[in-house]
């Protein structure tokens, strides 16, 4: 059988592509555990919503404080008016033939023109009733800083949770990869020995079916690490087109990490963790809330100052001016500040429940936690212990087919163990770090993880 000769047109074509650049290559973002969970803290969709309203909070604090301060304005009026004499409520006499001037059931004046051009001040001088309430849109905005803590706490945990679920997929497409050169290797000896003439055509058929098998694994370990990586991708607010690579694979990871021990873990859960800080700041604000309807019960006392020029025209123009302090006390208004004080000290309530529950489920998680942990340990040094063994068995499974004294039976069942044994590891490590994050979500620390 000949072979087509290369053309010299298509030897410079092949040049021409090994000479001519190409473009440089995408670099991919490289990621470990404690990155995608800082990325994530910053990125994600709901920690920009919870920064969304903490700074409404914060345009609402602007809002009450302008209720203290003085309210300036100015105007200007140039206008026509008409009358009714009998509006004024008195008459006008002729002193010297008592006669009215006017007509005793009314008449039409004007129309009148008149430019009027003032300023007008109003200050509160004192209200605590809005002082109050300035200070409890403070505290509401203290206790939505500490939202956007928590929520960002909440993305960190999950982009952790989703790391190491995409290293796990990672780690079972490159244990499938190692099954697949074994049982590549089986192939190719059942195929020596058949042409040697010392094995056999089921030797043979047992390991090309092997290979297919791990090639069918190869694909789904390889499609769930794609689907890993696009929810990785989601939770650090990466976009989905995007490359990243994992820093971290799941072997590297340590495994003897420090943690806190169960006593630090569980103060942290009940009183360090951003959402338990945020519930604590949402009852206090709630409280503050409240303190402020008890307070527009108190008497509120402002001054007004008005002063301007009033005429018919811009000729004659003669100054005016009003000023005055009042003084004004609430006595009854239909049970509607009652109504509002019983619907804030409910919700006060409220909010005093669900910290006690968060309280209640952090303790929960620390205990759960730290019994994860303690048992991952010990099956991932149960799981190396099974992979050393099932590595061995296939070595030693792999000798006796070699030396024609076993079929090839013993290997595909030895590769099978060693399967096994790899997914088992992995899932060993997995649950591990799971556990890790796990911990760190309950103390309120995943974005301190390396």
């Amino acid at each position: 059988m000949t072979r087509p000769r290369a053309t010299g047109s298509s030897l410079l074509l092949a040049l021409a592509m090994l000479v001519v650049p190409m473009g440089p290559p995408l670099l991919a973002q490289r990621l470990s555990l404690g990155d995608a969970a800082r990325l994530a803290a910053r990125q994600f969709g709901a920690v920009d919503v919870a920064r969304a309203r903490a700074a409404q909070a914060e345009a609402r604090v602007t809002q009450r404080r302008s209720a203290l301060l003085p309210d300036l304005s100015a105007g200007v009026q140039q206008a026509e008016r008409t009358l009714n004499s009998a509006t004024f409520g008195f008459s006008f006499s002729n002193p010297v033939t008592g006669r009215p001037l006017l007509r005793p059931d009314g008449e039409l004046l004007g129309p009148i023109p008149t430019l009027d051009l003032r300023y007008r001040v109003q200050a509160p001088l004192l209200d605590l009733g809005r002082y109050q309430g300035w200070r409890a849109s403070q505290a509401t905005a203290s206790a939505a800083s500490l939202e956007v803590e928590a929520q960002a706490e909440g993305a960190a945990a999950s982009a952790a949770t989703a790391y190491v679920r995409a290293a796990r997929a990672e780690a079972q497409l490159g244990a499938r990869r190692a099954d697949s050169t074994l049982a590549a290797e089986l192939v190719r000896m059942a195929r020596d020995q058949l042409q040697a003439g010392v094995g056999i055509a089921l030797d043979v058929t047992r390991a090309e079916s092997q290979l297919a098998a791990v090639r069918a694994q190869i694909i789904a370990a390889r499609t769930d690490r794609d689907r890993t990586l696009l929810e990785l991708k989601r939770l650090t607010g990466t976009p989905l087109d995007a490359s990243i690579e994992l820093a971290d694979s799941l072997g590297a990871l340590p495994v003897d990490a420090a943690h806190p021990g169960e006593r630090e873990a569980l103060s942290a859960a009940l009183n360090a963790r951003p959402d338990v800080q945020a519930l604590r700041a949402q009852e206090f604000a709630q409280q503050q809330a409240a303190k402020a309807i008890r307070w527009e019960r108190t008497p509120q006392l402002s001054a007004l100052v008005e002063q301007g020029v009033i005429g018919r025209n811009a000729d004659r123009l003669l100054p005016t001016y009003l000023w005055g302090v009042q003084l004004s006390v609430g006595l009854f208004d239909g049970y509607r500040r009652e109504s509002r004080l019983e619907e804030q000290l409910a919700v006060a309530r409220e909010t005093e429940v669900r910290l006690k529950e968060t309280r209640a489920q952090g303790e929960l998680e620390v205990r759960a936690a730290l019994l994860e942990l303690t048992a991952a340990a010990e099956q991932v040094e149960a799981a190396r212990e099974r992979l050393g063994l099932a590595e061995r068995e296939v070595a030693q499974a792999q000798e006796r087919f070699r030396a024609g004294v076993a079929g090839n039976g013993d290997v595909i069942s030895a590769l099978l163990s060693l399967n096994q044994a790899r997914t088992l590891r992995n899932d060993a490590l997995a649950l591990y770090h799971g556990a890790r994050v796990s911990l760190a979500r309950a103390t309120g620390t995943v974005r301190r993880l390396p």
